[in-house]
């Protein structure tokens, strides 16, 4: 009965913990900015990590839904579409890949950023082609330009790129 009483009281503090945890700012600063403050204290490159993982989600996160779009296109008999399908696919696999290494200061960032930064070009490149006559391919083409550039930017960030 005690250790019954015990364990609800811990989990009913642990409970209170996370939601207080979630509710409260830091310092005055909502979680995610001071987390990017103390990080950016501890590595001046940080930021840019942070900015370029960021880049390299949204990109991801457009590309496939520009990819979903794509793929009804193609089942609809628009075969041209099937390239952008490729692409995108492509395209978002990498940029999620980027964001997950870039995010921890991986030691393969600069290759990473590499790739993706040609892979958003070459995405990019494609959807643009249609972005004229539809709306969610010219969205993807922005988007890939932004994270292209995200990428060549961190490019500069990463361990080789100091040397």
């Amino acid at each position: 009965m005690i250790r019954t009483k015990l364990f609800g009281a811990l989990g009913l503090l642990a409970v209170s913990f996370a939601v207080a945890g979630t509710a409260v700012s830091v310092g005055g600063k909502q979680p995610d900015t001071a987390t990017k403050e103390q990080s950016k204290a501890a590595d001046p490159h940080m930021s840019q990590f942070m900015d370029c993982a960021k880049e390299c989600d949204d990109c991801a996160r457009i590309c496939n839904m520009c990819a979903a779009h794509c793929a009804k296109m193609v089942a609809e008999g628009k075969k041209e579409h099937l390239e952008t399908v490729r692409t995108c696919i492509d395209c978002a696999t990498i940029c999620q890949s980027a964001s997950a290494i870039v995010i921890k200061s991986g030691p393969f960032s600069d290759l990473i950023c590499t790739a993706c930064a040609e892979a958003c070009k070459r995405c990019g490149d494609a959807c643009e082609k249609h972005a004229e006559h539809d709306a969610i391919m010219k969205q993807c083409a922005a988007e890939c330009r932004k994270c292209e550039k995200a990428c060549r930017v961190m490019m500069k960030h990463t361990i080789k790129g100091d040397k």
